[in-house]
């Protein structure tokens, strides 16, 4: 029996996560993400599959976020045909995500025909709202810590991995004739202390890893996130303006309320109102009930005032024209809106609206990929192109360290060292080339570890012949 595996994505780069796992004819395709950032990423998702989508057996996804599950209705347009494995919050936030992305694509292309900045005479999206409910009847919910059979020779089982509702470490285990092999896919690993989420668990035995290096060069310091946060907003406060957050639906957006609702509770940011404007934070946060046992929260829910989704100076806004109507409000509120990375959906027009004001801010809480708004304006840039113009940069511009959703780098060499023996080969994916070099460094030098950083389609042989 052979075993390879090729690297379509997700190799020194955080997004368009995908890996093509060949077990003699069986193919498996885990993780089917969307490229996000800089053009040359981009472009990616317009080129022809690198492998027929047809002859693809099955996805197995780690979690809903569109950097491994955006390219879905893409695959499925052009021909795949296969079950999509992941588990029940998954399968519930990727119907949500997919048919926000298709959306999104849909909007942008058509406001880019009617305003006439695209290059193209008619501007397409690369999937459409239909395309992307396409993908829904494949999709295959399975439950944490339960052995799922293929077949014969291949199981695979998902285990807590902390990050977002559902987020799963992928265990493949393969028998051979003579041996078995345990294929193992970290997913992104969420953080130990997580208010919202429970650890990520722990595995024992891996012949095989695939690890995330999102913050692989990142040295923890000691921080204090809500306190930085609550700084940023009462500065903002003080000058009468309004604080903006890009926040990501799913996971940035629930932790952020929880850490408003404290604030406010504590009496360290002033009682102004909190608006949610993002539909697809709404229909997530209602998941966070229904999946009471993959989080931290249930206490928070029982007791009366403490839900941090529900309380007097939060307002979600569904609707367009609430959300326009936000930019008529001239100070002394907080805005949520995603996406998380400024790079579409509603947070671009308030941030049309807030940057060229010295008196509001943009507080930023998660990663921001290079290349993306975000990542710019972090950067210092003094305009930010929305809409074919370029809008001057006024606003304060803050960065709130801690509240990532990815573990630093001290977590993500704890989470490795609960493997009780070295795997055959260690390869470190999704990340930056600088944050998955210095990983893959500190784990060859502290544990001794064989580690490769893997190239955009390059290709190994794991196992020939067991």
């Amino acid at each position: 029996m052979k075993i390879q595996i090729k690297f379509l994505g997700g190799a020194k780069s955080v997004t368009g996560s995908r890996y093509l796992l060949e077990v003699d004819h069986t193919k498996i395709l885990v993780d089917c993400g969307l490229f996000q950032g800089l053009k040359a990423l981009r472009l990616r998702n317009w080129e022809s599959f690198p492998i027929s989508p047809s002859k693809i057996d099955m996805v197995i996804l780690t979690h809903a976020h569109i950097d491994h599950s955006g390219y879905l209705p893409k695959l499925v347009k052009e021909g795949f045909n296969g079950p999509i494995y992941c588990t029940y919050p998954t399968l519930d936030l990727v119907q949500i995500l997919l048919a926000d992305s298709a959306k999104l694509q849909e909007e942008e292309a058509a406001y880019a025909q009617k305003k006439g900045y695209s290059r193209h005479e008619k501007p397409e999206p690369l999937y459409t709202v239909e395309d992307a409910k396409k993908v829904f009847p494949m999709l295959v919910g399975v439950e944490m810590e339960t052995e799922t059979v293929i077949n014969e020779n291949i199981k695979f089982t998902y285990y807590n991995a902390g990050h977002i509702l559902g987020a799963a470490i992928l265990k493949i285990k393969v028998k051979g004739e003579q041996q078995e092999k345990k294929i193992v896919f970290s997913g992104d690993l969420g953080r130990y202390h997580d208010p919202l989420l429970n650890p990520p668990s722990r595995l024992p035995f891996a012949d095989v890893l695939l690890m995330e290096s999102t913050y692989g060069n990142r040295i923890p310091e000691k921080r204090y996130p809500e306190e930085e946060l609550g700084r940023a907003i009462r500065e903002t406060y003080a000058k009468g303006g309004i604080s903006l957050i890009p926040a990501f639906a799913v996971g940035r957006t629930q932790l952020i309320l929880y850490h408003l609702h404290r604030l406010q509770q504590k009496g360290k940011i002033p009682n102004i109102p909190i608006y949610v404007d993002s539909p697809m934070a709404i229909d997530v946060t209602k998941l966070y009930k229904h999946y009471g046992h993959y989080h931290r929260l249930g206490p928070l829910f029982e007791e009366e005032g403490s839900n941090p989704f529900s309380f007097k100076n939060l307002h979600y806004y569904q609707s367009q024209e609430a959300s326009m109507s936000l930019n008529h409000i001239r100070g002394d509120a907080i805005i949520i809106s995603a996406s998380g990375m400024a790079t579409g959906g509603r947070v671009l027009h308030h941030l049309y609206h807030r940057l060229p004001n010295e008196q509001d801010s943009v507080i930023f809480v998660g990663y921001q990929a290079e290349g993306t708004r975000g990542r710019k304006l972090l950067d210092g840039d003094e305009t930010a192109r929305m809409y074919g113009i370029d809008v001057p940069v006024k606003a304060s511009v803050y960065y709130i360290e801690g509240l990532s959703a990815h573990a630093d780098q001290d977590e993500l060499m704890e989470w490795a060292e609960g493997f009780t023996s070295k795997p055959k080969i260690t390869f470190l994916i999704h990340g930056e080339i600088a944050a998955s070099e210095s990983m893959a460094k500190k784990i060859n030098e502290e544990l001794e570890w064989q580690t490769v950083v893997p190239n955009y389609l390059e290709s190994f042989v794991l196992f020939d012949g067991i």
